[in-house]
């Protein structure tokens, strides 16, 4: 199951490249981290034939390629939470051929953000990151027309929007004002204490997934398993598929990016699940 759901990582923004052991990686202020992250290469010849991992003290995992090991690009070494975390990063750089495509390892560049932390960023400045986008949520924003579009919404987001309201006691709402819905403070509060009980690496992975979406709400439904990955990106997307359906599309552009949403969207949400899960479940997983 690991490796077919890595065959589909495509394209991140932020990419990465390793650094095998030995190999000096002189210590960045955090402006020129954040430079280092965002000028990094796309690609590069591969330069190993074999991907295992190692147990290492504390309960971590390595990552190796061949007897060099992994680094981040803030030139840490790469080290995961648990050993099935570690089994997915490796099978992205076991599927790799004669070039490395860095653009196509969404779980790698995850652990590279969660190790790195290269914005310096406290898990409390990243729980209210991720409230702003409740203020300013996809599924929170109706058009008044055109009437197909407008039914459209209310047929498709408003049993999403119904659920979450329910699943977590609260009142969130929408609003065809460009200044959205206002979002009661008990609401915030409420998840605000919820996004507590992620760890680390788990809000770096759900932070992700809310900027493939634009939405926490979909985000949350997609976590909690309500929605697949494919159900949370078409609703994401609503808009846009409605004039897709109107005017047409240029042929492939559209199925493309859909599918480069999708491998995205999956691979921050199985981030997610492997940052935070139970032993077991992570075992089930694997046996998966």
């Amino acid at each position: 199951m690991l490796r077919n759901i890595c065959r589909y990582h495509r394209q991140f923004g932020q990419v990465i490249w390793p650094f095998p052991q030995g190999h000096h990686v002189p210590r960045l202020s955090t402006r020129l981290q954040k430079a280092k992250y965002a000028s990094a290469i796309t690609e590069r010849k591969k330069f190993y034939e074999n991907v295992s991992i190692s147990q290492v003290d504390g309960g971590l995992f390595e990552i190796n390629l061949d007897k060099r090991k992994l680094k981040t690009p803030g030139g840490k070494l790469f080290t995961v939470p648990n050993e099935a975390l570690a089994i997915a990063v490796a099978t992205e750089w076991d599927v790799q051929k004669e070039t490395l495509k860095f653009y196509t390892m969404h779980l790698t560049t995850l652990c590279n953000t969660a190790l790195d932390n290269p914005t310096q960023r406290t898990k409390e400045q990243m729980i209210s990151a991720a409230l702003k986008f409740l203020e300013t949520d996809t599924i929170c924003y109706r058009v008044e027309e055109p009437p197909g579009l407008v039914e459209l919404q209310t047929n498709e987001w408003e049993p999403v929007m119904n659920w979450i309201e329910q699943r977590y006691n609260v009142v969130i709402g929408s609003s065809s004002n460009i200044m959205g819905p206002q979002i009661p403070e008990e609401t915030k509060e409420t998840f605000r204490q919820h996004l507590h009980s992620y760890n680390f690496w788990s809000l770096t992975g759900l932070e992700y997934v809310i900027t493939q979406l634009k939405s926490l709400i979909l985000s949350l439904g997609l976590i909690d398993r309500h929605l697949s990955v494919e159900q949370a990106v078409l609703l994401s997307r609503l808009e846009e598929e409605y004039q897709i359906q109107s005017w047409g599309n240029v042929e492939w552009a559209h199925d493309y990016d859909m599918y480069e949403l999708q491998a995205r969207t999956a691979a921050g949400a199985m981030f997610v699940h492997l940052s935070s899960e139970s032993t077991a479940v992570k075992r089930k997983i694997l046996r998966d």
